[in-house]
């Protein structure tokens, strides 16, 4: 069994953040930024790495795009969690068939696996194990 969240990227995710949240009735549940990781760039330091989002009885990430401009067909990522790494890992090789490896899956220094992957067709997946 997976669980399925929508990752959503943004020029600015904690205000699109709080506008979901009100616009739902939400709130946002934690939020994280990149001057929690290692070896950063002062210059991104204070954008979000990672929100999490709790609205319509749904848990929505969301993260300030740094790397690239946000853009139709970029704003999304398709998030799967197993409890196992060798569900996570199998089902990565198996999307990563005729498709583009953008992260290879390895161990994260938050504690889980962590690969991303655009398929065949197009559509970026993240695929993570639960955290340790």
């Amino acid at each position: 069994m997976a669980n399925l969240y929508p990752y959503i990227f943004s020029e600015d995710a904690r205000n699109q953040a709080d506008f979901y949240a009100n616009a739902l009735n939400g709130e946002v549940v934690s939020v994280q930024t990149f001057e929690q990781a290692p070896n950063v760039d002062d210059a991104i330091k204070d954008k979000v790495m990672h929100l999490t989002l709790s609205a319509a009885d749904q848990i929505f990430f969301m993260a300030d795009s740094v790397n690239e401009s946000v853009k139709q067909g970029t704003q999304i990522n398709l998030v799967l969690e197993y409890k196992t790494e060798d569900e996570a890992r199998s089902v990565f090789e198996n999307l990563s068939e005729g498709g583009s490896v953008l992260m290879p899956f390895d161990k994260m220094f938050w504690g889980a696996m962590f690969g991303r992957v655009e398929d065949k067709y197009g559509l970026i997946w993240q695929i993570t194990t639960e955290h340790e």
